[in-house]
Order: C-alpha cells, then structure tokens, then sequence
C-alpha cells in the first residue's frame, strides 16, 4: 500500500482544490469521494427513482464504477443536496467502502478527499487532515462557484443550503462529519489555496520524512 493522505471536511472549505494540488505535488492518484455519492444520486434521477428509494440508492452504489463518475455532470447546487440525501444511507455508504479503501492501495500513493475518510475509510492513512473555514466564507466561495457555473442562486439559499448539508452531514448515524483522531486541522478561512497547500504540504513531507 502507498502513502495515504486523507482529507476531510464540511463543503466548500476548500479540501477539494487542496487534495487536487496535494495528488499533483507529489504524483498521487485523487479521488474526491464525494463524486462517488453524487454518481449514485445521478442514476437515481437518470433511472427517475426518488432520492428516498434507499433500495436502490445501494445497488446503484454497489455497481458503480469510475467510468460513470464524469465530474461534469456532477457539479452543481442540486446534485450537492442529493448527494447528501443519498450518503446518509448506511447501505449506500458501506457498498462504497471497498471502492474507496481500493483506490488508497495505489503506489506510490494517493489522496482521498471526503467527509469520513480519516475516520472510516482510512483510519491508518499516514497524514490526515481536517479542512474547515467558518460557514459564511464557505458560502462566499460556494456562491461564486456557482455564479460562474451560470447558477443563479442567491448567497443567503447557498448559506442555507450549507447549514442544512453540514447538520445532515454530522448528525447522521453512519459515519458522521468530525475531526479524525491524529487528525491536523486546517483552517482555510483566511488562506488562499498556495497558503493552504504549503502549510499542508509541510505536514505531509514530515510524515514522509518521520520527522
């Protein structure tokens, strides 16, 4: 098993960009875990099941695989909300696991970005971080993202609808949104991405290094 570098965090703090630039860095493989549960969430509404079919949420997800998780056609307010609706069944969840502990095997490593990834998926992950910036500068950045997608959403729905996701996200019974044991936490409130990624990028080459 290569070196693993797990990410968690709520939406929009920025652990995406920086498990991106972190895979770049050091020539990991990146999965953004968290297209995996849009990807179940978009057979759904392709297939025209409701997001609260739990059934077949799981065997969407236990038959899904990279080629379908196309990030273009994940992006986006909506998908956002179905993702979390979807990820909070245990079934789903678990179909999910062995995916994901199979994509952390990859030499010479990778970098998994989620919301339970230090905590379930790779609890022995040689570096974990946990990426946060308080709720109003996570709706500035999700409102952007969005206006430049066309999306025309107003920044109060987006502060709402990332209030509603955090309280889904850490209130669920399966493996809930929280801090890893071991876990450095990273505060990207007031840090650009090159701030964000130099400061993770020096807890990663001590873990590389022991030092």
């Amino acid at each position: 098993m290569g070196f693993v570098v797990a990410i968690d965090g709520p939406a929009a703090s920025g652990k995406g960009t920086l498990a991106r630039r972190l895979a770049e860095a050091y020539g990991f493989a990146h999965l953004d875990t968290g297209l995996l549960y849009r990807a179940v969430a978009r057979i759904l509404i392709d297939k025209n099941r409701p997001l609260e079919d739990e059934q077949a949420a799981e065997a969407a997800a236990a038959a899904l695989n990279l080629a379908y998780v196309e990030e273009s056609r994940l992006r986006g307010a909506e998908m956002g909300r179905a993702a979390s609706i979807v990820s909070a069944y245990p079934a789903v969840r678990r179909a999910l696991v062995d995916f994901q502990r199979r994509f952390a095997e990859q030499e010479p490593g990778a970098v998994l970005d989620g919301r339970d990834i230090g905590t379930v998926i790779c609890p022995d992950a040689q570096v974990k971080l946990f990426v946060t910036a308080s709720t109003e500068e996570r709706a500035r950045r999700r409102h952007r993202e969005l206006a430049l997608r066309g999306e025309d959403i107003g920044y109060e729905a987006v502060l709402e609808d990332l209030r509603a996701r955090d309280a889904r996200d850490s209130g669920r019974a399966t493996a809930p949104l929280k801090q890893a044991e071991g876990a450095h936490v990273l505060d990207t409130s007031a840090l650009d991405i090159e701030e964000a990624l130099a400061h993770a990028r020096r807890i990663v080459d001590a873990a590389r290094t022991g030092a």
